[in-house]
């Protein structure tokens, strides 16, 4: 909301009026301006200008520039913890994409664990959609380890090929009991492309509520297996990329993440569609990844908790959200501490650090680790140590009781 209009809807009609239409010349203040282009109330200034005062918008001398170029240098000064390397607990990563170069070898295996070590993860979640005869070989790699055979656990893929088709739910039940006997502790990360763009035998898009993948989650919630599912994308990556829009560096960085309305259903279609689906199975255990897409919308986060109690969110690339509202994501989080669970998403181990700072200190107004997710700063939240150890590791211990891997705080 604009300053103008603010100050429109602040004070009666006729003081309004009463304000100057044109500010005196010379220097007041901050220092002096000229003349300006005057607007009305609720209106926004042309392009290429901002309000300097009340209704008044001024262009900057000299050629502006733009937002990949502008790189303002903070001269704030305040107490602070700085960034922790190690996170203050053990933590399970739940979000974890371990790639060969961490898993594809017992050697890379090894190399793999003095780097956890590092930053204080002491068991990776693999949730690759890994299954069958490569779920077999990870276990078996994991399992031979002389160091790493309670530091890296795998989930479960399900295949959506053939939906529709007569022996498709079926088979996908058979494989899960098979990958579940074999070691999975969860099934996922299902991705992003249910719902979007997974079609059914008949050609249609397989929507997440299809009632044909009943007898799937009915096999997940009997088999103690809880289910990580990735639904949409952030709300802007559905709106038009323009001034308005928050995310437009990153969309203008990676037009493949535009999800324009004439291709793709609305955000809040797969919104309704994932609710149906957490509703109308209650026995089966839900994750909801990256908060849901929600923490930019903490109350209507806490209202599916409180509506729907078999589901859970998993932090993964949403810190830029929790950190803009440190006393709202405080109180969130110590409401619903026993919902949450901590997980990165891509493993690049020095971007870690910054959700330990988030999480567990009061730092005012630091950088977040990739500006094209947000230009903003962050601000620590000041966890208590009991919500720390629920979301760092003790919820996901919970949840999947297949991990049995010693060496967490009781």
């Amino acid at each position: 909301m604009t300053r103008a209009l603010l100050l429109a809807l602040a004070f009666p009609a006729a003081l309004v009026a009463q304000q100057p239409t044109q500010p005196p010349a010379g220097r007041g203040g901050m220092g002096g301006f000229r003349g300006g282009t005057q607007i009305k109330p609720g209106e926004e200034c042309p392009a290429g200008m901002t309000e300097i005062r009340p209704r008044t918008c001024q262009a900057p001398e000299g050629t502006a520039p733009s937002i990949v170029d502008y790189r303002p240098v903070s001269t704030l000064i305040v107490p602070s913890v700085g960034m922790k390397w190690k996170a203050k607990f053990p933590v399970v990563d739940f979000h974890g994409h371990p790639t060969n170069a961490q898993l594809g070898s017992p050697e890379a295996l090894e190399r793999f664990g003095p780097t956890l070590d590092s930053i204080n993860v002491r068991l990776m979640i693999a949730a690759n959609n890994t299954s069958g005869d490569q779920l077999v070989k990870g276990v078996e790699l994991v399992k031979n380890s002389p160091t790493m055979k309670d530091r890296v656990r795998f989930l479960t893929g399900i295949s959506f090929n053939g939906v529709g088709t007569p022996g498709w739910a079926a088979k996908a039940v058979a494989q899960l009991e098979a990958d579940a006997k074999a070691g999975a502790v969860g099934i996922g990360e299902i991705s992003k492309g249910f719902g979007l763009n997974a079609k059914k035998a008949d050609g249609s898009r397989l929507k997440l509520d299809d009632p044909e993948l009943k007898p799937v989650w009915e096999a997940a919630a009997r088999l103690k297996l809880p289910v990580f599912v990735h639904t949409a994308d952030p709300q802007e990556f559905f709106k038009p990329v323009d001034n308005k829009n928050e995310r437009w560096l990153e969309l203008s960085l990676f037009p493949e993440r535009r999800y324009p309305q004439d291709r793709y259903p609305s955000f809040e279609t797969l919104m309704t569609e994932r609710d149906n689906l957490f509703k109308a199975n209650p026995k089966t255990t839900f994750v909801t990844a990256h908060m849901g897409w929600h923490a930019n919308d903490l109350p209507r986060l806490g209202k599916m908790f409180d509506e729907m109690p078999n589901v859970y969110g998993e932090l993964g690339a949403v810190l830029y959200d929790i950190g803009r509202q440190p006393r709202a994501a405080h109180d969130f989080f110590v409401k619903y501490q026993d919902r949450i669970l901590f997980g990165k998403d891509s493993f690049q181990p020095e971007e870690y650090p910054y959700y330990w700072r988030v999480f567990e200190t009061k730092d005012d107004y630091f950088d977040y680790y990739r500006n094209y997710h947000a230009f903003w700063k962050l601000y620590g939240i000041d966890l208590p140590d009991a919500v720390l150890k629920k979301v760092y590791y003790a919820n996901a211990l919970r949840l999947m009781p297949a991990i049995k891997v010693p060496g967490f705080p009781k």
